[in-house]
């Protein structure tokens, strides 16, 4: 479960936001740069580390604006725009051949299946998989604020949309795997 590290300045920021958004996006930012920093000093590379650096963008961005205009209508939607900039992330590594999984993939695996096709491949559903998820939240966090939805459908989508991926991440590369290996395996005759 450690690819869910990139994901603690987004649940601080939420827990933080519940009391002011500006200090929400503050602290995002701060710990966003601390794991972003920690990550770099342990010699973790840049390809790596696309989820952390985006996720530090976007708390840059929403901090300046939090800080200059308090008031703005931003504040009522950080949780759409949040979503939407993660799912943008997830598309947009995928639209330049780079899912941002595949520097996470890297950190535990081997480095001679880093240029096998099937390792690409795996990243870039598992990169799907996570857009989709992501895509899911916002638009679901989106419709439910304009038709003033109960609460519990958008942690019901929340769930929902960072589950399924969590468990697509886990469970995924090792089915991927046993199809490659099985693929693989010298044919033997079959006695008559």
């Amino acid at each position: 479960m450690g690819y869910l590290r990139g994901f603690i300045p987004w649940i601080v920021a939420g827990v933080v936001s519940s009391f002011d958004w500006r200090w929400g996006a503050i602290a995002g930012l701060v710990s966003g740069l601390l794991l972003l920093l920690q990550d770099r000093f342990r010699g973790v590379g840049l390809d790596a580390l696309i989820l952390e650096i985006s996720t530090v963008v976007y708390f840059v961005v929403v901090g300046a604006v939090a800080v200059a205009d308090p008031g703005s209508a931003l504040a009522d939607h950080t949780d759409v725009v949040s979503f939407g900039w993660l799912a943008a992330t997830a598309w947009g590594t995928l639209a330049i051949r780079r899912p941002f999984t595949l520097g996470i993939a890297k950190r535990r695996t081997p480095p001679e299946y880093w240029d096998m096709p099937e390792f690409v491949r795996v990243n870039d559903h598992i990169t799907s998989a996570w857009g989709a998820g992501f895509t899911f939240i916002g638009v679901s966090l989106a419709v439910c604020g304009a038709v003033d939805a109960p609460a519990w459908v958008g942690i019901a989508a929340h769930v929902a949309g960072l589950a399924g991926p969590a468990v697509f991440t886990k469970v995924y590369p090792a089915r991927a795997q046993a199809r490659l290996l099985a693929a693989q395996a010298p044919v033997t005759a079959v006695p008559r």
